[in-house]
């Protein structure tokens, strides 16, 4: 195939519709306004120097599931995957933490038998199943091609609100805690349908395919990305605001890794009214307050397994974590905030000089928020590792704003690319999806099928169905 195709943006989803579009033979240019490539997969010193920090996503289990990922030579072009012995640690008030590790039955081992006999039951059927799970859950909506009864029982539990299905499920508190705190990756209430899908997916993702760290940080998921660009004749062009579709010249190709919110503002005039309607009626999802330590050594948890994973839920039990995301969703936080915290330095000498750590962490905030949760979070943290406090060295905090300004993408700081809800999980952000009534023109961000998550499937899939009307075009 024949021509020239622009893509704005060079976060996982750009670079991914890039190498889609470049694989069939386009001469490809990606524009990114910043000066460094990557989206929400960048890494820099922003605390002291010699200590790395991943300003957006930190622990990749849908980089190494995604199925397009996994047909490129990412290791080759650089990246480096490393696997902490638990994918998840989750510390609670006894001074224990439940683990999810790879092993299930080691997962469900701490478990009641009632408990354990369920994990197993619910997870072995999609950890079997677990490429082929990926390749219908990383797409648009369709009646499953593979494996059918799985994705039917998938379906079943993964509909129902997560609360509801971890107390009906899961007898131990433990194995309740544990679901909630994947679960609450969905920036929904777990009182809300759709939420057991993320804890469905993410539990599953640590027994088959681990929760792992990229050596270096997450700039070289990016950097191998737009390695493996070049190696197809790509470039990416950065410190290039595109401000208006013509900018591009007339490409045979347009793809947007943006939101709806930008992308009205590129196509200005030339969008049908009702089409433009939809997209201002877009909602965007809670943002996240995020804070990067560099420490004098590790996090002294008191249950001293958490040290085994480079992600840690610290929220305490199902109730907890529920009560704090209804009241996120209700656009007030109250109680102790539900975190998800990254450990990396742990598995990784190259974060931090020689025997100091960095650690990385976020909660759920309203869109917009502008309040601090500093030290909320820190105190919330100080429960389950007296003296954390004492080995902060430096720290740096990023508000909903902040958050914003480092990735115009993430509006009022949301990270998923819109609100993950059941009718904007169908319709995303449109029922058009990745096309738009502009010919040639198309949007391949995280606000379109399977949305939010390092996984680079809304390029591949925006791609492909722009590479199937340039065909038709030409015929």
């Amino acid at each position: 195939m024949k021509g020239e195709a622009a893509v704005i943006g060079s976060g996982p989803n750009g670079l991914a519709a890039a190498i889609r579009l470049a694989q069939a033979g386009l001469r490809v240019k990606v524009f990114e306004a910043a000066g460094n490539i990557g989206g929400g997969t960048q890494s820099a010193e922003i605390t002291l120097p010699g200590f790395v920090h991943d300003l957006g996503s930190a622990v990749h289990p849908l980089a190494v599931s995604s199925p397009f990922f996994r047909t490129l030579p990412l290791q080759a072009a650089g990246l480096q995957w490393l696997q902490p012995a638990a994918a998840l640690a989750h510390p609670l008030d006894d001074g224990t933490a439940v683990l999810l590790k790879r092993d299930i039955h080691e997962t469900s081992d701490q478990f009641d038998p009632e408990s354990r006999t369920a994990w197993n039951q619910m997870f072995r059927p999609l950890v079997e199943n677990w490429p082929d799970l990926m390749e219908e859950l990383l797409r648009p909506l369709r009646f499953p091609h593979r494996q059918p009864f799985v994705m039917a029982a998938f379906g079943i539990a993964a509909i129902q609100p997560a609360a509801l299905f971890a107390r009906t499920s899961f007898r131990s508190p433990r194995a309740r805690a544990l679901f909630a705190g994947s679960a609450a990756h969905s920036f929904l209430k777990l009182s809300s349908p759709l939420s057991s899908a993320y804890g469905l997916m993410l539990n599953a993702a640590g027994h088959a395919v681990g929760w792992p760290v990229p050596q270096g940080g997450a700039q070289t998921v990016a950097d191998a990305l737009s390695n493996v660009l070049r190696s197809l004749g790509g470039c990416v062009q950065t410190n290039t605001q595109i401000n208006a579709l013509e900018d591009l010249g007339r490409p045979h190709l347009i793809l947007c890794d943006v939101t709806p919110r930008q992308f009205l503002a590129l196509a200005a005039n030339h969008l049908p009214a009702n089409y433009a309607r939809l997209l201002r009626n877009y909602r965007y999802g809670p943002g996240i307050f995020k804070m990067d330590w560099a420490l004098s050594e590790p996090i002294p948890w008191r249950a001293r397994d958490c040290l085994q994973a480079a992600t840690v839920h610290v929220g305490g039990t199902l109730e907890e974590i529920a009560g704090y995301e209804s009241s996120v969703a209700d656009g007030r936080p109250l109680g102790k905030p539900f975190i998800i915290l990254a450990q990396p330095s742990l598995f990784d000498r190259s974060r931090a000089p020689n025997g100091k750590h960095t650690a990385w962490a976020y909660c759920h905030v309203p869109n917009g928020w502008s309040e601090s949760m500093l030290d909320q979070m820190e105190a919330q943290i100080e429960r389950f590792a007296p003296g954390f406090r004492d080995c902060i060295l430096a720290r740096c905090t990023h508000d909903p704003a902040q958050m914003c300004h480092l990735n115009q993408n993430l509006i009022g700081g949301d990270i998923n690319g819109g609100a993950s809800d059941l009718l904007q999980f169908v319709l995303r952000p449109t029922w058009r999806q990745y096309s738009t009534p502009l010919e040639g023109v198309y949007l391949c961000s995280s606000s379109t099928p399977p949305s939010g998550g390092v996984h680079g499937m809304c390029g591949f899939h925006a791609a492909c169905r722009a590479i199937r009307w340039l065909q038709q075009s030409e015929n």
